[in-house]
């Protein structure tokens, strides 16, 4: 096994202090040019590595910053951490993800090996199976380490968040298709007791009475978040002896399924519209193009690394509890054409 190069060794082969090696390897004010450009050729050639181990046990901060999302493979999480990555190299920190694929379980594991690891603090979006209990995150505060939720959180739990609007997201999904002309909207969605999903279903709610509109309850449909459940969505909604003319789904990918559901029953987007969550890259190349709510994913990494440099000059990080919320848009596809504006194209 080959031995690790130190600063001991490069001291060795130029003949100078180890304190002159570890100077010019920090850039330390005072260290002249040539000293610091010698000592950083010699540290390649003998091809060093900083022992951030070392480094961390002696100074108290590894800065690492962990990220748990419930999944890597939604654009939306992927672009937040691309965005919190990209904020965070100016303060020379770096990140190690986690995926709770949605399970409490795995969220549990993964918040346990980033604090093992000794990370600086944890930026989190909490799993579907996350509801009630959610006393695995105390110990992050507990050890006066910044902890910040953001998209989906949890009120018990008193540290500083970025949010979407959730209920002003539903209101404008719901508020689209109503300008569109569709006169019976219905909403696909988790049946996870988590704050956002039942903030978005209030302001689906609000909009339909605002328009003088009924609420159906059987046009409500709570099941899971995915393609699959899209699929089963619209079966059961096309069962109903009135069905919708438009149907809202959780996110996008549920929103992907209610699509090909329909398609196949020959009722293809925009005979019945349908509106998504989240602005997925597919979103735009899917036939017809999927209408969407954007949540601004990298508006929201942006507002985490805020929140975090701000909390890391806190004697407490908790002293301010501070709560940014992110206003939503719409992103208007082909989905939720009117039958008339398809028509008129």
């Amino acid at each position: 096994m080959k031995k690790l190069t130190t600063i001991y060794d490069i001291a060795s082969a130029l003949g100078i202090t180890v304190s002159t090696v570890s100077r010019a390897l920090r850039d330390f004010p005072g260290t002249s040019e040539s000293t610091r450009k010698t000592v950083v050729d010699m540290a390649a050639k003998l091809d060093y590595r900083p022992n951030k181990l070392a480094s961390a046990l002696k100074s108290g901060k590894t800065y690492i910053i962990g990220i748990i999302v419930p999944s890597i493979e939604a654009h939306f999480f992927a672009s937040i951490i691309h965005s919190i990555e990209d904020e965070l190299k100016e303060s020379g920190y770096s990140i190690i993800v986690c995926q709770s694929s949605e399970s409490r379980s795995k969220e549990v594991k993964g918040l346990n090996t980033l604090l093992e690891t000794q990370v600086d603090g944890i930026m989190a979006s909490l799993a579907l199976e996350t509801t009630d209990d959610v006393s695995h995150f105390q110990e992050v505060i507990n050890q006066n380490k910044p902890l910040i939720l953001f998209d989906r959180v949890h009120d018990s739990l008193k540290v500083p968040t970025v949010t979407i609007n959730d209920f002003r997201a539903g209101f404008l999904a719901a508020s689209h298709l109503i300008e569109k002309g569709y006169k019976r909207i219905a909403f696909v969605t988790t049946s996870h007791k988590i704050k956002i999903f039942g903030e978005r279903l209030e302001g689906y709610k609000q909009a339909l009475r605002m328009n003088n509109m009924a609420i159906y309850q059987e046009d409500i449909i709570l099941g899971g978040l995915s393609i699959k459940d899209g699929r089963f969505g619209v079966s059961k909604l096309l069962r109903n002896e009135n069905r919708p003319d438009a149907i809202i789904a959780g996110d996008d990918f549920t929103a992907l399924g209610v699509a090909r559901k329909l398609r196949e029953a020959g009722l293809e987007p925009p005979i019945i519209g349908v509106m998504g969550f989240a602005n997925e890259v597919f979103s735009s190349y899917v036939s017809p193009s999927l209408s969407t709510v954007d949540q601004h994913p990298d508006l929201i990494g942006k507002e985490c690394v805020k929140l975090f440099l701000e909390m890391i000059k806190q004697a407490n990080p908790y002293d301010k509890l501070t709560q940014i919320i992110v206003e939503p848009t719409i992103v208007d596809r082909q989905s939720t054409r009117s039958y008339l504006e398809q028509k008129v194209v």
